[in-house]
């Protein structure tokens, strides 16, 4: 008897390391730092940015997202917030493109920003990261608060 209460616990302990370890995985796709690919990337209006690097990590259940960035101008951006993937507005410091985004997963590779400026969703985003792990591309489509018709796809590669 005391074999097989071993021989269970045992299994039991082996396949919760399992879902943890998968679960993990699941959520750590799009975590890590990211690098803007200039090249691959379009943006409509332009002009693209000169660089930008963004990482993502966990933070308290959901996410945390820092990006610095420089405008194509020379400007340098420095944006931060704090969120998870609930679909309420999370409020977004030093963008000021957007003062809250929204966020909702689709599933472990894709999820969905919904920038708002004013209350008001300015620019819808889709964000894919490949099967590998190495790239995030982020289709971005809608207005900016200047009014302009936004068409981009921006491509991330993995630091």
């Amino acid at each position: 008897m005391r074999m097989r209460t071993l021989f269970v616990f045992a299994n039991l302990i082996a396949g919760l390391v399992l879902t943890f370890g998968l679960l993990a995985q699941s959520t750590g796709a799009w975590f890590g730092t990211w690098k803007l690919n200039i090249p691959k990337s379009k943006y409509d209006p332009g002009p693209a940015p000169k660089s930008q690097t963004t990482k993502l990590e966990p933070w308290e259940g959901g996410f945390k997202n820092t990006t610095d960035a420089v405008t194509a101008k020379g400007e340098t951006r420095h944006i931060e917030y704090t969120g998870s993937f609930d679909g309420k507005d999370n409020v977004v410091k030093g963008n000021p493109d957007a003062d809250a985004n929204a966020y909702t997963r689709i599933d472990d590779h894709t999820y969905q920003v919904v920038a708002k400026k004013g209350g008001k969703a300015t620019v819808t985003s889709r964000i894919v990261i490949s099967a590998d792990g190495k790239t995030r591309t982020q289709t971005q489509a809608g207005k900016n608060p200047q009014g302009q018709t936004v068409n981009n796809t921006l491509v991330f590669d993995r630091q």
